[in-house]
């Protein structure tokens, strides 16, 4: 299977259940992992068969900004639902990091899978 993999995007939102958090802009970090056919572009060396890592971390970034969210587990699931649905991604693992969430870790976060590779 192929993939096409984007590693730690950097996206500021507003992320927690805490009110205090609610008033200030977090860091989260999102890696991915996306099932995609790379014959067609490697083959044609033409873009319009990528799956575009820029298109894709503009619109993600977009998406986790839109509104405050509460939880991780609500980020990561609204990153692997539109990237099956509005880039016809069929398999993708997303991990999403947030940083200093706990002082003793370096980072907190969830991993999930969906779909079929």
């Amino acid at each position: 299977m192929d993939r096409v993999l984007i590693r730690q995007l950097k996206i500021e939102t507003i992320i927690g259940i805490y009110e205090w958090e609610k008033q200030i802009h977090q860091t989260l970090l999102v890696d991915l992992d996306m099932a995609w056919d790379n014959r067609p572009a490697a083959a044609t060396d033409d873009y319009k068969h990528a799956l575009c890592y820029e298109t894709v971390s503009n619109r993600l970034t977009a998406l986790i900004t839109d509104k405050p969210i509460e939880l991780i587990e609500t980020v990561a699931e609204m990153i692997a639902d539109c990237l099956m649905n509005e880039f016809t991604v069929p398999w993708v693992k997303v991990t999403v990091m947030k940083p200093g969430a706990v002082p003793t870790a370096v980072a907190v976060g969830v991993e999930i899978e969906r779909g079929h590779g």
